[in-house]
């Protein structure tokens, strides 16, 4: 899965007391939810998928557009999230959020039509385009100057962790039923349930996020000085330098450029050159079909044969696989660097990725009846958590980390923002591919995800930079 949360480098802050640390620890904590739901959000389709098909009885390419369909309304959201958070306040487009992911999730549920679903998946995807901004957003704002880059990491950590709970509550749920998410399981089908269950975290979002306090560069920008004040001190304690900080505030909201897209523009190609680079890092980040596995895997394991709470099994350890390489990643990143651990992962993924391809060319059969030899059903299998872990461990953090530090300060806001955007299209072009492509061509489809994940080894050996140990201002 794709996300934006990148660190932000503060050297020289003073260490923050320990009071102010385990405030900052709590507040980040709740922000996170929102990333939680959305890695929750995002995946938790994933199980319901074979229960919707029979549901509503629709084809592949209508399904990949009910999945689809979400990644644009997170585009939506996301391009709107920045404007509402100056207009209405952090905790507002928190609160929003969600309302909004706690609607879909009922409404998801109690759909009465295929395309009535798609709209509450887009309504959930505006959810999950507001809190992949707004969470990063606030955290930065609001921790300590001395641990900001670790705090902000918690938005990547709820995202993976928010992927897994998905697919282990759908096993769960389909578990009481026989396995399968078609199954009746009281007033409800077992998909419905799945998707149902989404309300739960989106309520204790909304509960938790009414108790944290209202940024204060917000409250500064809107002139409310004594609202700010008590902001600083709920978030740093009652020891902190509250004129001082909202000194710094004011200081920079002073001297705060807010670039503009035109400022993007210039050199052969239109764009600026780092600008294509980060889109490049942005679209590569999915070409290489990652969603695939988070969305469909549930699907992709029966194709071959698999039965549907096996398959439903094998999403849950994949995605745990997928935390395992986001915390090796953290680990790494600041030691080896951007681009070598970037290259590993590409050159990992097309390996595997190949690998599966071949796997699946021993697909035999039609319909329900559908095997897979053994040996290549191993190979599957490993290949699958391979290519998840060499994404993690690389891409899923890399993307996000690269973007916060290549930029120029001129134009960094309205470069990441294009790169973010270029990132859900090509998400939403993937998913809604992949129900097509793999109806014709399962083995070709994986070779043709290898191929991307080496081109985009080339494109980092050739057009991006090494950001490590960069300061922000040096960004060229």
């Amino acid at each position: 899965m794709s996300t934006t949360a990148g660190r932000n480098p503060t050297d020289g802050a003073a260490a923050p007391a320990p009071g102010e640390l385990r405030r900052g620890v709590l507040i980040a904590g709740v922000a996170a939810i929102g990333g939680f739901l959305f890695g929750y959000d995002s995946a938790v389709i994933n199980g319901a998928v074979i229960g919707i098909q029979h549901h509503f009885d629709v084809s592949s390419a209508q399904t990949g557009t009910v999945v689809a369909v979400a990644l644009l309304g997170s585009a939506a959201g996301a391009a709107v999230a920045g404007r509402l958070a100056d207009r209405l306040g952090r905790l507002r487009v928190m609160h929003t959020a969600a309302a909004f992911f706690a609607v879909s999730a009922v409404g998801s549920a109690l759909a009465l039509s295929v395309w009535d679903l798609g709209a509450w998946r887009a309504l959930g995807g505006v959810a999950i385009g507001l809190a992949s901004v707004i969470g990063p957003t606030y955290i930065a704002e609001i921790a300590p100057a001395a641990y900001r880059g670790r705090l902000a990491s918690f938005q990547q950590g709820a995202i993976v962790l928010g992927i897994t709970a998905s697919q282990l509550v759908n096993w769960v749920i389909a578990k009481g039923a026989g396995g399968r998410s078609e199954s009746p399981l009281g007033p409800l089908d077992v998909w419905q349930w799945m998707l149902a269950a989404a309300l739960v975290p989106a309520l204790l979002y909304l509960v938790l996020t009414a108790r944290i306090p209202e940024s204060p560069h917000y409250l500064v920008a809107k002139g409310r000085t004594a609202d700010a004040r008590r902001a600083v001190i709920r978030a740093h304690g009652p020891e902190v330098d509250v004129d001082g900080r909202l000194a710094e505030i004011e200081h920079g909201l002073r001297h705060a450029h807010r670039p503009r897209l035109r400022d993007l523009f210039g050199g052969s190609l239109g764009l600026l050159p780092i600008v294509w680079a980060g889109i490049g890092l942005a679209v590569f980040q999915q070409l290489v079909g990652i969603n695939v596995i988070f969305y469909y895997s549930s699907i992709l394991w029966q194709s071959v044969g698999i039965d549907q709470a096996n398959s439903l099994l094998i999403s849950l350890s994949t995605s745990i696989v997928n935390i395992v390489g986001t915390v090796v990643a953290m680990l790494f990143i600041d030691r080896v660097g951007r681009r070598p651990l970037a290259l590993v992962g590409s050159f990992g993924m097309a390996v595997s990725l190949a690998l599966a391809s071949w796997a699946f060319s021993y697909k035999r059969g039609t319909g329900d009846d559908i095997s897979i030899p053994d040996t290549q059903g191993a190979v599957a299998l490993v290949a699958a958590h391979t290519f998840v872990f060499f994404f993690a461990v690389s891409w899923g953090v890399i993307l996000w980390v690269m973007v916060g530090e290549m930029f120029p300060f001129r134009i960094r806001a309205a470069a990441m923002s294009v790169a973010t955007a270029s990132n859900w299209i090509a998400n939403w072009a993937v998913t809604e591919s992949f129900p097509r492509l793999a109806d014709w061509n399962l083995s070709a489809t994986y070779a043709l995800y290898a191929g991307f994940a080496l081109l985009s080894a080339l494109f980092v050996a050739t057009v991006v930079d090494e950001t490590r140990g960069r300061r922000l201002e040096e960004a060229p």
